[in-house]
């Protein structure tokens, strides 16, 4: 946007490093990734197919298609997630009776069981944030947000 198109009132942003928004989500998310590395290793797995098993302990029997619209991920980058998951043996992947280009994404019994094993994730990162509960629900709301802002703005 350049500096004629900007809305009334708006204010420039600072220039310096610390003062740009992108760079405290870029830092923060790499503290975040190192903390959920560390929670997960006991797991044996990585934040992507955590993402993946969470979404499938919600809503088990999803397509391929509808889990990466639900994590903002394409096939070529999920079709591997979802390979590695089935190795392990926790989730198994059918064709759809009904349309056979869809691909159904089921979990196994250990799949099932590992929730249990992952339940204390979200409570541990909470507690490693040091932040008050009501900031962390302001601040998801906020990136939420900021997200559905920027997804509108890049489809234009």
């Amino acid at each position: 946007m350049s500096n004629d198109t900007k809305p009334a009132g708006t204010v420039e942003p600072p220039r310096t490093l610390d003062g740009q928004l992108c760079f405290a989500l870029y830092s923060a998310n790499l503290a975040m990734g190192k903390l959920y590395r560390q929670l997960l290793a006991k797991l044996d797995l990585t934040y992507p197919q955590y993402l993946v098993m969470l979404v499938l302990w919600e809503r088990d029997g999803i397509t391929v298609s509808d889990l990466g619209e639900r994590l903002f991920l394409d096939s070529a980058t999920l079709t591997p997630l979802l390979k590695r998951l089935q190795g392990a043996g926790l989730v198994q992947r059918t064709r759809g009776t009904a349309d056979e280009r869809q691909v159904i994404v089921t979990l196994t019994d250990e799949g099932r069981a590992l929730r249990e094993k992952a339940a204390d994730v979200p409570v541990d990162v909470f507690c490693a944030t040091g932040c008050e509960v009501d900031q962390l629900v302001d601040l998801k709301g906020g990136l939420e947000t900021l997200r559905a802002g920027l997804i509108d703005y890049n489809r234009r």
